[in-house]
């Protein structure tokens, strides 16, 4: 018989994924820490989630899977994150961005070309992959591929349909070790990400195979995140001109902007956790080994963290914002992130003089666990 209480919620019913964004915020005042036969337990409440992240020892983010670092504790987590940390440090990000950029007008310029376009897949997906392709030192034409393993993991997460959970992991593990077959084939040493990788070691041992590929598909899952995000930040413009108009007249706002805009609409439903230990969390008491989810999109819209929590403020006071995370676990391709949504914004402001939500079809959002758009018409009017 089970410990568990009966079901608060239901995360897949029809009304929360029609709008996941009014569910969570009415769970985080209605019943701020629940339980779901599909999430198990949830926390919703900004100050819940940050106790959370503050206490890695209480709360694991160890996976019954190799997932390198994101899915491991202290202290197995400190010198991967520690060696991985290097390739997203500005330097880096110098380099990168003039690749980036070149996608990024490239695609803007195919939009301009059209009346209107779905933004989603003419913009948003083929930008954040292509970016990551070149990042890695992979060929550009590989981020079609990425993109439907990308749409295969969505779909799985909301299925749990295991065995095509195992068939998407092999998937892109044939990516990886192709690319790696073709390196150590090659016998000239390249010098892109995945090379240095593979020269990278962990206590005097070479990152293995399964290391890489843990790593990279981290990486990879987290740019679907950044179309998402570029999907909300497009959308959000589109609805408010006069945002468009004071972000061309002054680009120096986008990167307050972004991470604003991104508090307001959050491209990532949630993250999870694992107690250690029997917890009491909001006058509810739940056991050792017990999955958590926290609820990125009703924490950054807590109005006890930041007031009037649903108005996008350019003087808002960024540091409670959750977007990326926070301690140990803080998103560790948020440097790369910020730079591919500042660049596509930037590039979009300044060849355009109004962006406007098209009319062919309406606007569909995405669902858990995402909450970015399935399919975002724009017109774009240089």
């Amino acid at each position: 018989m089970s410990n568990h209480p009966p079901p608060d919620w239901d995360p897949r019913a029809a009304t929360v994924l029609g709008d996941q964004r009014s569910a969570y915020d009415e769970m985080r005042e209605r019943c701020p820490v629940a339980y779901s036969d599909f999430l198990a337990w949830s926390l919703f409440r900004h100050a819940d989630i940050v106790a959370v992240l503050a206490d890695p020892a209480t709360y694991s983010s160890a996976s019954k899977h190799r997932a390198v670092p994101n899915g491991m504790d202290p202290p197995d987590h400190t010198p991967y994150r520690r060696l991985l940390e290097p390739y997203f440090q500005p330097q880096q990000m110098t380099v990168i961005e003039p690749t980036c950029r070149r996608i990024a007008v490239d695609l803007v310029q195919a939009l301009l070309a059209q009346d209107e376009a779905d933004f989603i897949p003419a913009f948003a997906q083929p930008f954040a992959l292509q970016t990551h392709c070149a990042f890695l030192g992979w060929p550009p034409e590989v981020w079609e591929d990425l993109c439907g393993w990308t749409h295969g993991n969505a779909e799985v997460a909301l299925s749990r349909d295991h065995a095509a959970g195992a068939a998407a992991a092999q998937v892109f593990a044939g990516y990886v070790t192709e690319a790696i077959r073709l390196r150590r084939a090659g016998g000239a040493a390249r010098d892109d990400l995945t090379s240095r990788l593979m020269a990278t070691t962990v206590a005097g041992v070479l990152l293995s195979d399964e290391d890489i590929v843990s790593i990279l598909r981290n990486w990879t899952a987290g740019q679907g995140t950044v179309a998402a995000a570029l999907g909300i930040l497009m959308y959000h413009l589109a609805e408010h001109a006069a945002v468009q108009q004071q972000l061309r007249g002054d680009p120096t706002l986008l990167p307050v902007a972004i991470d604003e805009i991104l508090r307001t609409d959050g491209p990532l439903v949630l993250n999870r956790r694992t107690t250690t230990r029997a917890v009491e969390i909001g006058g509810r008491q739940i056991g050792a080994n017990e999955p958590l989810s926290l609820e990125w999109i009703a924490a950054n819209r807590d109005g006890h963290a930041f007031a009037d929590p649903g108005a996008v403020r350019l003087d808002r006071d960024p540091a409670d914002n959750l977007v990326f995370g926070a301690g140990i676990h803080y998103c560790l391709g948020a440097p790369l992130a910020h730079l591919e949504l500042r660049v596509a914004l930037e590039e979009l402001l300044a060849r355009t003089t109004l962006i406007q939500i098209g009319t062919t079809e309406p606007a569909r959002r995405d669902v858990y666990p995402s909450n970015g758009f399935h399919a975002l018409p724009l017109r774009l009017r240089e």
